[in-house]
C-alpha cells in the first residue's frame, strides 16, 4: 500500500511535468525507516521505550489474570455460597475487569502512553530529518521528496506546484455561484471564474493600488482643508484683534474728546 501511494504520488508529479511543459520535475525519496534505525539516540530511546513498554504488558497480564483467578475460585465455590454473595463476588469481578481493561487502554490504545511516547521519540527525528530534506532539495534542486515508508509519502515540495491557493478559490467560487441571481452577476463571475490565481493577484494589487491613491487624496484634501481652515482662522482672529484696537481707539478718542470739554467748561465757569 505504501509503495503503491509511492508510486501514484510519482506519477502525479511527471504528469504535473507533461502539463506544465516549464521544466523537467526533479524528484527525490528517503526511506524513514531506515534513517531513525541509523540514529543511536533513536534507537537508544526506542529501547528505552520498549523496557518501559514491557513492564506495561507484564502488569497488564497480571491484572488480567488476577480477574481469570477470581472468576475460576468464584465458579469452584459458587455451590456453596448464598446469592448475596455471588452476587457481591461477580460485582467485584466486574470492577476489577473493568480495571484491568481500562489499564489496556490507557497504556496501549489510540491515545494511550505507547502511542503518545512513540510520536514524543519520533519528533525530533522528524524535524532534523525535514530540515535535511529542505537543505538537500534545494542544492539539488528537486522539486519533490517523497517517503517510500509513509501512507502520505511527500514530505518536501517546492511551493511552484502548491495548488492550495486554486482549490480555496474553487471551493469560494461554487459557494458564491449559488448565491448569483441577475444574468450580469453570471457573467461577470464567469469571467471571473476563468482568471487564474495570478491574474487575481494582480487585480488585486491594481485594487489595493487605486485604494492606496484614493486614500492619499483624501488625505491630501483633508491636510488642504486643514489649512485653509487654519489660514481662515488666523485672518478671522487679525480682523477681530484690528477691530478691536480700531474700537478702542475711537473709545479713546471719544473719551480725550469729553474730557476736553469738560475741562473747556470748567474753565469757563
Amino acid at each position: 500500500m505504501k509503495k503503491r501511494v509511492f508510486t501514484i504520488l510519482a506519477i502525479a508529479a511527471l504528469g504535473l511535468s507533461s502539463v506544465t511543459a516549464q521544466k523537467s520535475i526533479r524528484l527525490g525519496y528517503i526511506d524513514m525507516e531506515y534513517i531513525l534505525e541509523n540514529v543511536p539516540e533513536y534507537q537508544e530511546a526506542s529501547r528505552q521505550l520498549e523496557s518501559r513498554v514491557q513492564e506495561w504488558k507484564v502488569e497488564a497480564e497480571a491484572k488480567m489474570r488476577k480477574v481469570e483467578d477470581m472468576k475460576t475460585r468464584l465458579d469452584n465455590e459458587r455451590a456453596l455460597l448464598t446469592k448475596e454473595l455471588i452476587a457481591e463476588r461477580e460485582e467485584e469481578i466486574s470492577y476489577m475487569e473493568q480495571q484491568a481493561l481500562e489499564y489496556q487502554q490507557n497504556r496501549f490504545g489510540p491515545n494511550g502512553d505507547y502511542i503518545i511516547q512513540k510520536k514524543q521519540l519520533v519528533r525530533p527525528i522528524q524535524d532534523q530529518v525535514f530540515s535535511a530534506v529542505q537543505q538537500i532539495a534545494e542544492n539539488r534542486n528537486l522539486d519533490f521528496v517523497f517517503d517510500r515508508t509513509a501512507d502520505i509519502g511527500m514530505i518536501y515540495a517546492d511551493k511552484q506546484y502548491d495548488v492550495s491557493e486554486t482549490v480555496l478559490r474553487t471551493i469560494k467560487r461554487t459557494a458564491n455561484r449559488e448565491q448569483l441571481e441577475s444574468k450580469d452577476e453570471i457573467e461577470e463571475f464567469e469571467r471571473a471564474e476563468d482568471r487564474t490565481v495570478e491574474q487575481d493577484a494582480e487585480i488585486e494589487k491594481r485594487e489595493e493600488l487605486v485604494e492606496e491613491r484614493k486614500s492619499e487624496r483624501e488625505a491630501f484634501i483633508e491636510a488642504k482643508k486643514k489649512e485653509r481652515d487654519s489660514l481662515k482662522a488666523v485672518r478671522q482672529k487679525e480682523f477681530e484683534d484690528r477691530r478691536a484696537r480700531i474700537l478702542a481707539e475711537r473709545e479713546r478718542k471719544k473719551d480725550s474728546i469729553l474730557k476736553a470739554r469738560e475741562k473747556k467748561t470748567d474753565t469757563i465757569n
